[in-house]
């Protein structure tokens, strides 16, 4: 077995992507694409067993983790970069893993060259309007009217303690069993320059995502990927209606709902190890579909 290495890519303009990659180049390729808050260490428990499996990619979204912050940060401009570095590891067809944050990036990949997609694994990412209940009413008087005082409020989650809801927000107290290095790492890695404003930036930027759903819906109605869907019934962020849009959206979709919060893997990341690797089996054994 490869030990995971980690590694850094110059973009232009001189900042630099950090990532992760494990197991043979040869393979078809994981895309694992992190939420808020975190990094690439999201997946520290999945990363060496699935490389036995595929070839896995897991950067640091920009300003996230050990990457360095883009200049003008957008989902676009982390698709961008992300897109880049899969153009530098030659990266051919790929498994996308969209969870939270990590959504729009990876349908920015994905819609670029859906002939590349193998499928994607879904866990707590939105799609469909159904994924954003009353808590997302804040951000969403900020969309509709920018103003400083809606900023603040839209906002609110950018601090310790909403770091930590991150993790443990939502959970029933006999699961709630993260271990507090895990925030205070997120929390110290948002307190450098220009992390706070790359947090801000990419609120404003989630409504122009949310404006893009129906050429999201436009692309999974065409292309029909190959999806399993592990999603966290505890988190308070993405509401439990967004399950069935996605089923209705994909209907071979498999999906599975565990007793967990927004930061599955953290809790749950067996099952959903053991999930992820019976899908890329199963995948790679089904014949090609024309779309």
């Amino acid at each position: 077995m490869r030990p995971p290495i980690r590694q850094r890519l110059r973009l232009s303009g001189g900042t630099e992507l950090s990532f992760i990659t494990a197991g043979d180049a040869s393979r078809p390729a994981v895309l694992l694409l992190h939420g808020f808050p975190g990094s690439a260490g999201y997946f520290r428990e999945i990363v060496p067993e699935l490389s036995q499996a595929a070839y896995v990619i897991a950067p640091d979204l920009p300003g996230f983790g050990k990457s360095d912050v883009l200049p003008s940060p957008s989902f676009p401009a982390f698709g961008g970069a992300i897109s880049k570095l899969l153009d530098r590891l030659a990266v051919g067809p790929r498994y996308i893993y969209l969870h939270d944050f990590g959504a729009p990036v990876g349908f920015h990949i994905a819609m670029q060259a859906p002939e590349q997609v193998l499928g994607h694994i879904v866990q707590n990412a939105n799609a469909h309007r159904t994924g954003l209940g009353s808590q997302w009413a804040p951000v969403m008087d900020y969309w509709s009217h920018p103003s400083p005082e809606n900023e603040a409020a839209a906002t609110a989650h950018l601090t310790f303690e909403g770091v930590r809801n991150g993790y443990l927000g939502g959970m029933p107290p006999d699961l709630a069993r993260v271990p507090a290095e895990s925030w205070e790492e997120d929390w110290r890695v948002m307190q450098l320059p220009g992390r706070m404003d790359t947090q801000r930036a990419l609120v404003r930027d989630y409504g122009n995502y949310v404006a893009r759903f129906d050429e999201i819906a436009a692309y999974l109605e065409r292309w029909q990927p190959p999806s399993l869907m592990i999603w966290a019934r505890h988190d308070p962020f993405f509401d439990l209606a967004e399950i069935l849009s996605w089923m209705r959206a994909l209907p071979r979709m498999e999906a599975h709902v565990l007793d967990a919060g927004h930061k599955l893997l953290e809790t749950h990341a067996e099952p959903a190890l053991s999930l992820m690797m019976e899908f890329i089996r199963r995948t790679q054994e089904r014949p090609a579909q024309l779309p």
